[in-house]
């Protein structure tokens, strides 16, 4: 295996040979690590929850919409009096630069081939959130919101059992689990063809149009009409393209994605000028090794200690040099539950300013009009005020009492879906399709006490009102979903994370 690595000068794209004795550690397309064993109903495929009906512990769980609508939705929101809006948005590029779950290979039903938006039933892929009677959703006729299950690896699962064993379901992470920059470049040798200019041989990024400013935007993606092109209405301007698939998600991010690109072709230039004799493909991988040491300096630098505060840093100590005997795949629980922590932090607005840091005359934009719509960055300014707005106004603070903003559980994606989406009831329903443990288990991991009744929850959830909620949706502290737990602890002084994350 180690033979394979060792002629390679520059970084891989898909992030094998990282690590030269174990060369897949970390590589896309393998499966995510664990810190605890998978819990799935039936002890290796099924979701917990999924026979509504069903014990555990002695009380069937909660609708994870409903966990959302008494929990986690929240109109009131607290600004943060320490940092900008750009500590979410630092914190979701990274995050696609990370981790990405590889979905079912179809949005239809195996059975029949309905597709899972139109049943709300739990047949494979389908995993439907299904909407309680008295929500207010109710009203617009929805039963349930779409949601697929994430694709098992090989051998996994179901399909373990064609191999004459049991081995529980694992899912799998799309991109490397290093901070390479891949959600500039790629994670595979073939986005990365797709994403270059290899016409002019100086190692540049491809680029879109140009506007009046002299700054070009990201290509644009090519293929079939995309969730980026909905509506007569709108402009026709298709999504852009970038090293990861998600980066029309929403105009923040966007913004982000093209400030990067231009940020390579910036490094590539100037490395051009000092070096005339170097190729196109030497500039490339030249820039993409210091575009991707400047990411790994503002995270580590400048975004991680505001996250963990002077505690966490001091529990994290000082970086003490590459230890090839550290598996530096992405964990699950990381992906699926840890790090959507920063859900809480997203203002409902995005805000966008001129020069003068004032309003531009198109507005602000309430979130739900800024998802999968790149026609405003090409018709509405570009990318400066959206930035400016970024890092001219304070981000979102996480109160327990006051989590993801209704933009996110009532109006996700509501422009592209017929059902809007809600946020948090899918990582709920996400981390129970992948097994993740209940928030108790982790307790006992990360040594805390463990909590026989919600009382003994009082020193990491200070506000009684929640914890009557919990003990309301769950009936017992052993059945409580992780990623919900995380997200209603009380801050770490500091910090930005409960003690569990932390």
């Amino acid at each position: 295996e180690t033979y394979m690595c060792f002629h390679q000068k520059y970084r891989t794209h898909d992030g094998t040979c990282n690590n030269l004795q174990h060369p897949m550690w970390g590589a896309s397309l393998t499966a995510f690590e664990r810190l605890l064993k998978s819990v799935y109903e039936n002890g290796f495929n099924l979701p917990r929850g999924i026979e509504p009906k069903r014990l555990s512990n002695g009380y069937a769980l909660p609708m994870p919409r409903l966990v959302s609508t008494t929990l986690i939705g929240t109109e009131t929101i607290t600004p943060d009096e320490q940092y900008t809006h750009m500590l979410m948005q630092w914190g979701q590029f990274l995050d696609h630069d990370l981790d990405l779950t590889v979905a079912a290979l179809s949005e239809a039903r195996f059975s029949d081939g309905q597709h899972c938006s139109s049943v709300c039933t739990n047949d494979p892929p389908c995993f439907s959130i299904m909407i309680p009677p008295n929500d207010p959703r109710v009203r617009n006729g929805a039963r349930c919101m779409f949601f697929v299950r994430s694709s098992p690896v090989c051998g996994s699962g179901m399909t373990s059992l064609l191999m004459n064993s049991v081995y529980p379901r694992e899912q799998i992470n799309q991109l490397t689990s290093y901070i390479d920059a891949s959600n500039v470049y790629g994670s595979s040798d073939h986005e990365a063809l797709e994403i270059r200019d290899l016409a002019s041989q100086r190692g540049l990024l491809r680029q879109g149009i140009v506007q009046r400013s002299g700054k070009p935007l990201l290509p644009f993606a090519t293929g079939p009409p995309t969730e980026c092109m909905r509506d007569e209405n709108e402009s026709p301007i298709p999504c852009f393209l970038a090293g990861d698939q998600r980066s029309n998600e929403q105009l923040g991010l966007t913004s982000i994605h093209t400030l990067w690109f231009r940020e390579h072709n910036r490094i590539a230039t100037e490395l051009l000028k000092l070096n005339p004799h170097w190729d196109g493909d030497t500039i490339y991988h030249e820039t993409r090794k210091i575009v991707g040491a400047e990411m790994q300096h503002i995270t580590f630098s400048h975004w991680l200690p505001k996250i963990f505060g002077e505690v966490g840093m001091k529990m994290l100590g000082e970086y003490k040099g590459y230890d090839p005997s550290v598996n530096s795949g992405i964990t699950n629980e990381f992906a699926t539950a840890a790090f959507r922590f920063g859900h809480t932090l997203i203002n409902p607005f995005l805000y966008r300013l001129d020069e003068n840091f004032e309003p531009i005359p198109q507005g602000h934009l309430p979130l739900h009009k800024a998802f999968f719509s790149p026609f405003r960055i090409v018709n509405e300014g570009g990318i400066d005020p959206l930035l400016r707005g970024l890092f001219g106004v304070a981000g979102k603070m996480r109160v327990p009492s006051q989590l993801l903003n209704t933009e996110l559980t009532e109006r996700l994606f509501s422009m592209a879906r017929t059902v809007a989406l809600d946020l948090a009831a899918m990582n709920i329903q996400r981390g129970r399709d992948h097994g993740i443990p209940p928030y108790h288990d982790f307790r006992v991991y990360c040594n805390l006490s463990s909590a026989q009744t919600f009382e003994d929850l009082k020193n990491e959830i200070k506000n009684p009102e929640i914890r009557e909620k919990l003990s309301r949706l769950y009936g017992t502290p052993l059945n409580i979903d992780l990623f919900p737990a995380l997200m209603v602890e009380d801050l770490v002084p500091g910090s930005r994370l409960g003690p569990t994350l932390m």
